[in-house]
Parts: structure tokens; C-alpha cells; sequence
């Protein structure tokens, strides 16, 4: 397995965010963050299997290393907004601006248990490079302010989880900051240097504090990829990876290189507990969480609560997550609520015993907004990703549906066009790994129903791709949905609670009631002709309403045939295609 690494110079830059170049120095400014998330986001990206695969603790669920890709991934993303929205004026972002980014960004995008926790490390850190009033260090923090830094981090990190167990990333976080301090007053880039060497020996100590993990001749996953993040840090700040640690004697595998044996099997339990794992955002006052940590800690365990000021990332293991998601209604409002279960994981890993499974040929992968559509795309042969309202999935997330899908082609279906740059960041990361991918830029869930329909898997690759990007691009696209304000549209002011017809991405109608907006965003539609009419709608839409629209369209516009779906909760209630 390779050791916890930065980038490799002369590597290419990292998709989706391009690494600012380096211009040296001991101080840690917003470019070098800038950097650091960069570089993070990339180093992440390269281990992230590897981290998945030495994943035992505190639940053997394979996931420890795509959880802390995710989470930084969208701490990255952060820390780019922040610099788009400079771009246009004289001055750049000071260092609070990128690392309150960096933090915010790891908070609302933070993934399981070591993604939440990295969340908190990081928040703490950005507690104090942002301290108010401090005006010596508005535009770079030195080496000591860095060093407290660390230290800020290590024990809010400590403070954020219900039972802390040493063996795991706080006790490594805990060594990074040990180091950090005895650098004395040394630059930045020494302290994150001697941060770096401190965790990356407290590393290879874990499976003496761990049983689980010297069992499985591991080291921590978690305190893993949080090494992997220092790395990034000296390379952001000096321009040079650190070096790689020494050979280490044969079979020794407690060390940082660790690589799981053989007959170890990520999904494989360490140890019986909950059954799933609850992820949610919450609104809520610093009172209302402290009650809640002691409901939650009654329910189940891993409980790890992180951030402040109003904004709370909650991460619990319980075996009845609908009191976990009860338990945050009564602390404030809940939202992004992730419910995970442990046995299916599991059971969606191949077991080692058998032999690997032959790649497909040819697959298609689509990103879907309701369970109904995922259903139906999924008879169609499709791997499916799904689409929360609010909450569109990380170029991560569809990487992985890629590699899931286990095909030498990949056909890339993202049904949303703000997702266009993301599935494309997603198609480059699969191409390293050896995948042909093809992105078809639907912009619609029913321009992807029409795509899936000529998908033909025996034809040429380039021909396939051909056809379904043509049934697409013949498939016009609107939407019902329900006004959540007062706004400006294309077609005037709409209040909250009208009903808006959209063509084609546009507010074309303003009504009061959905089937007759519906039926006016219909005969719009097919003024320019058609041949078949597809319907999806959400689960709370009444079936007369698709009979009502099937008559309309029957009587109104002769030889156009009416298909309807159902599907689930998809965010609006109706999607119309128009072929």
C-alpha cells in the first residue's frame, strides 16, 4: 500500500479544482489554503482506496477513505467560492475568509464518522486563525499560530465525540499537535513539517491501542487519511512532499503502509452493533445540542456532534434511526438527513472467497431524483445515483457509481445541467482509473428516460453514445414546481405558493392550480409537434391527475401517445418529456 503522500510533482492538477501554483514562504496565507485543499482533494483521491480497505473500526463498512475524499472534496470547493468571488475585484481573500471556507465547506459536506470528525479539526483549527481583533495575523498566520492551531483542533475534536477511543484519528490529531508544539518558534512549514512526523509515527503506534485494528494487522483508517492531510499541508507550504518514511522490516504491517491481510474483507464486523448509521445537518441552538447529545447517546453509540454558531453536523450509530431523526426535530430543524444501513453495505461487497467478477462491457450510470426513477432506470440496466432535493451529489459520489457500475465503457447520464461540470470532474477521475467514459449532458431526468430507451450495449461504443445523446437532444423538458417565495421570473413576479411551468429550464406559466399549469405547459410543448409524452410524477400527485392530463392530451393533440411514471419524492411535483 503507498504511503500517506502528497502530489508527486509533475502530476497533472487535480479536477475539479486546478492547484494554485506555489510561491513559498513560512507562513500559512488564503493562497497556501488554497493550495492545501487542492492538494488534499488530489492526495485523497490517489489513497482513498487504500484507506477504504484497512477501514475496521469503529464499523467495518469499507467506506473511511471515500467518506474523507467527500468531505474535503466539498471543504475544496468552499475555499474555490471564495476565491471565484474575488476574482473580479482588486483584492484577494485574507486568510480568515479561506479558512472559515475550508471549515464551513468540511462541515456541511462531512461524510461518516471520520469525515465528521475532520470537520471538527478543522473548524477548530479555523477557531483560531480566525480570531477576532487579531490584526497581526489578518493576512498569514506564523509558525506558533499554527501550532495552536492544531492544538485547537486536537481537543475539539476530542470534545465532539461521545466516547473518545485512543487508536484512533484523535490520538493522532493529539501527536500532529504534540509536534507542532515542540517546533518552538519555528515557521510555519517546520511546525507542519514536525505536526506531519509526530502523526505519522503515533500512526504506526495505533494497533497498540486498538485490538481490532492489531488483529487485522492495520493501522487506523481515519488517523490514516488525517496524515494524509498534513502531508498536503507541508507540500502547500513548501512547495515538496515530505519524504517517505523507511523500509520497514518484513511483515510488519502495524505500521503506516499497513495493508489489510488477506483474509480480512472490508464489511466484515469487528464487532456486533448498531445497524444503521444517521447523518444529518441541524438548525439548533448551543442548549437545545447539548440535551440532544445525551438522547442520542442513550440510543446508540459513535456519536459525534460537531460545529456551532447555529449550524450542527450530527453522525450517530443507532439501531432505530427514525427516534435519531426525532430526537434532532426536537433539537431544531434537521435537514440532509443521510440514513445508511450497515447490512446492505455489507452485503453489496463481493465476497473475498469468490473469484473477482468479469467487467461488463458497456454500462450506464444516471443520476436520479426520486426512488421511483431510480427504479425504473435501474430495470433499464442503469447504476443509479440519487439526487436529494438540495443537495446534488460530489463528483465522488458519482466517480464511485462509475467503478460500482464495473464496466470497461461508461455511459454518464447526470439529468441536471448544474451538474454538467461536476459529472465531467467525476467522467476524468474514472478515466485514470482505465474507464472510457462518454458524458451525455442531459439536463433532465425524462431527457435520460429517452436516452436509456435506444441504449443499445451490442453496437460500437461511439454509435451507442451517438444515438442516446440524439434522443436526448429530441426530447424537450419541463417541470411543475411550487414557488417557495416571492421572485422574479422570465414571465413576471410569482408569490409563494404558485404554481410555475417550466420549459426547457424556463418559467414559461405562473398558475394557481398544478393540472391546469400542467396542461398549459403541455399544449406549449407540443405546439412544435411531438410523437410521445412522458409524465413523472411525485408520489403526493392524486392519479386523477395523470388521467386528467392523458384525456387532455388524447383529445387535444392526436396520434401523441402518453406514458406516466411514478417517481417517489423527487423534489417537484411533475417532470414532462416531450419526444
Amino acid at each position: 500500500m503507498p504511503e500517506p503522500e502528497g502530489e508527486p510533482a509533475g502530476s497533472p492538477p487535480p479536477a475539479p479544482h486546478q492547484r494554485p501554483p506555489h510561491r513559498g514562504g513560512g507562513l500559512l496565507d488564503a493562497p497556501a489554503v488554497r493550495r492545501w485543499s487542492a492538494l488534499a482533494l488530489a492526495a485523497l483521491g490517489r489513497a482513498r482506496e487504500d484507506i477504504d480497505a484497512i477501514n475496521v473500526y469503529p464499523v467495518a463498512d469499507g467506506d473511511t477513505g471515500t467518506n474523507l475524499y467527500l468531505t474535503v472534496e466539498s471543504a475544496a470547493q468552499a475555499v474555490e467560492a471564495v476565491f471565484a468571488a474575488h476574482e473580479t475585484g482588486a483584492t484577494r481573500p485574507a486568510l480568515s475568509d479561506a479558512v472559515r471556507a475550508l471549515a464551513h465547506g468540511a462541515l456541511i459536506g462531512a461524510r461518516g464518522n471520520s469525515g465528521t470528525i475532520l470537520a471538527q479539526l478543522l473548524r477548530g483549527m479555523a477557531q483560531v486563525l480566525t480570531t477576532p481583533g487579531d490584526e497581526a495575523h489578518a493576512a498569514h498566520a506564523d509558525g506558533p499560530l499554527l501550532a495552536r492551531a492544531l492544538r485547537r483542533a486536537a481537543d475539539s475534536a476530542y470534545g465532539a465525540v461521545a466516547h473518545p477511543v485512543e487508536g484512533t484519528v484523535l490520538t493522532v490529531a493529539t501527536a500532529a499537535a504534540d509536534g507542532a508544539d515542540a517546533a518552538g518558534a519555528a515557521d510555519c512549514a517546520a511546525v507542519a513539517r514536525a505536526a506531519h512526523d509526530a502523526a505519522l509515527a503515533a500512526l504506526g503506534e495505533t494497533p497498540r491501542h486498538l485490538a481490532v485494528l492489531a488483529r487485522a494487522g492495520v493501522v487506523d483508517a481515519g488517523g490514516r487519511g488525517f496524515v494524509t492531510v498534513l502531508h498536503t499541508l507541508v507540500e502547500a507550504l513548501t512547495g515538496e512532499a515530505p519524504a517517505r518514511p523507511g523500509p520497514r522490516p518484513p511483515g510488519d504491517l502495524v505500521g503506516p503502509c499497513a495493508a489489510a491481510p488477506a483474509d480480512h474483507t472490508p464489511g466484515e464486523a469487528a464487532t456486533e452493533g448498531p445497524a444503521y448509521e444517521v447523518i444529518y445537518l441541524l438548525d439548533a441552538e448551543d442548549a437545545a445540542v447539548d440535551r440532544l447529545r445525551g438522547r442520542l447517546d442513550a440510543l446508540g453509540d459513535s456519536l459525534v456532534v460537531v460545529g456551532g454558531d447555529g449550524l450542527w453536523n450530527v453522525h450517530v450509530h443507532v439501531d432505530d434511526a427514525g427516534a435519531a431523526v426525532e430526537a434532532g426535530i426536537e433539537a431544531g430543524r434537521p435537514h440532509r438527513v443521510r440514513i445508511t444501513h450497515f447490512g446492505a453495505q455489507t452485503a453489496a461487497r463481493p465476497d473475498a472467497a469468490q473469484p473477482p467478477r468479469e467487467r461488463a462491457p458497456r454500462a450506464v450510470v444516471a443520476v436520479v431524483p426520486g426512488e421511483g426513477l431510480a427504479e425504473l432506470y435501474a430495470q433499464g440496466g442503469a447504476t443509479t445515483v440519487h439526487a436529494r432535493a438540495g443537495e446534488p451529489p460530489a463528483s465522488g459520489e458519482l466517480a464511485e457509481a462509475i467503478r460500482r457500475a464495473h464496466a470497461h465503457e461508461v455511459v454518464l447520464l447526470p439529468n441536471d445541467p448544474e451538474l454538467r461540470h461536476t459529472a465531467a470532474a467525476a467522467a476524468e477521475q474514472a478515466r485514470g482509473d482505465g474507464i472510457r467514459v462518454a458524458l451525455i449532458p442531459t439536463r433532465s431526468a425524462v431527457q435520460g428516460i429517452a436516452a436509456l430507451a435506444v441504449h443499445e450495449g451490442g453496437r460500437r461504443f461511439d454509435e451507442d453514445v451517438v444515438a442516446m445523446t440524439s434522443a436526448a437532444g429530441a426530447t424537450r423538458h419541463g417541470a411543475i414546481s411550487v414557488a417557495e417565495r416571492q421572485s422574479w421570473t422570465t414571465v413576471g413576479i410569482c408569490q409563494a405558493g404558485d404554481v410555475l411551468g417550466l420549459v426547457d429550464g424556463d418559467v414559461a406559466v405562473i398558475g394557481t392550480d398544478l393540472t391546469d399549469t400542467a396542461r398549459t405547459v403541455l399544449d406549449r410543448m407540443l405546439s412544435a409537434g411531438g410523437e410521445m409524452v412522458t409524465l413523472v410524477l411525485d408520489d403526493e400527485v392524486p392519479e386523477q391527475v395523470a388521467d386528467l392530463l392523458e384525456r387532455h392530451v388524447r383529445t387535444r393533440h392526436l396520434a401523441v401517445d402518453t406514458v406516466v411514471y411514478r417517481g417517489g419524492r423527487q423534489g417537484s411535483p411533475m417532470l414532462i418529456g416531450v419526444e
